[in-house]
């Protein structure tokens, strides 16, 4: 199987935990969009959907999936059972260092709002140690140099990455040469830095199941 063929596998092993008549928070990213297609299947079955992301929200809209206002469902008192998103690693905690795709933010307030969040990727996301993919951090622009020296303090080698703006207005620094070991740490700490809107770690609230393709099969994975 391609890699294309096992985040298919993996996108299709996600409707098993869907229930009628939920809204289902929806992440971003290839995986994700492979999920869609998915859901486009059983639309009729759902309330509708939470996105993390404008394409995303694009490609709901294209497949007449309803794409609702986080706050309104929330406002209603509607709860969001299900969170799908992918990552770009995840370890065997299920920690995630996400925002390859710069939804970052976006997608951390949505797996928030959730009550069960499923990451699903294809077996090579998986990782000991977290920080071979280089995280990214998604900051105001005027505080581009200030954090980018914060980085460096901590050992990482902090890129702008080129001609991109997220949904939110915002640049993202891509810091790599990271080791992380205590990852909860470090997303607490980048956190409060001034000018940070959100970095790409996902350890203080990580995935609750991961479902993992592999061209033997989907393994299961529980946070522990």
């Amino acid at each position: 199987m391609n890699q294309d063929e096992l985040k298919r596998a993996a996108a299709r092993s996600a409707i098993a935990y869907v229930g009628t008549g939920q809204v289902v928070g929806v992440g971003s990213g290839s995986t994700v969009n492979f999920f869609i297609e998915q859901l486009a299947a059983i639309r009729e079955r759902i309330a509708g959907a939470v996105s993390s992301s404008q394409r995303s929200s694009e490609l709901l809209a294209a497949s007449a999936i309803p794409v609702l206002d986080l706050n309104e469902v929330i406002a209603a008192g509607t709860p969001l059972p299900l969170y799908v998103d992918g990552a770009d690693e995840i370890n065997d905690k299920l920690q995630m260092i996400k925002g390859g795709g710069g939804a970052l933010t976006r997608e951390k307030i949505v797996a928030e709002a959730c009550e069960r969040f499923v990451c699903i990727v294809d077996g090579s996301k998986l990782v000991d140690t977290l920080g071979r993919f280089p995280l990214p951090v998604e900051v105001i622009p005027m505080a581009r140099s200030q954090v980018a020296a914060r980085l460096r303090e901590i050992g990482a080698s902090p890129v702008q990455r080129p001609g991109f703006v997220t949904d939110n207005g915002n640049l993202i620094l891509d810091a790599a040469g990271l080791t992380i070991v205590d990852a909860p740490a470090l997303e607490a700490e980048i956190n409060q830095w001034p000018g940070v809107v959100t970095v790409g770690l996902f350890a203080r609230r990580g995935a609750d199941i991961a479902l993992i393709a592999r061209p033997e099969g989907i393994e299961t994975r529980f946070a522990h």
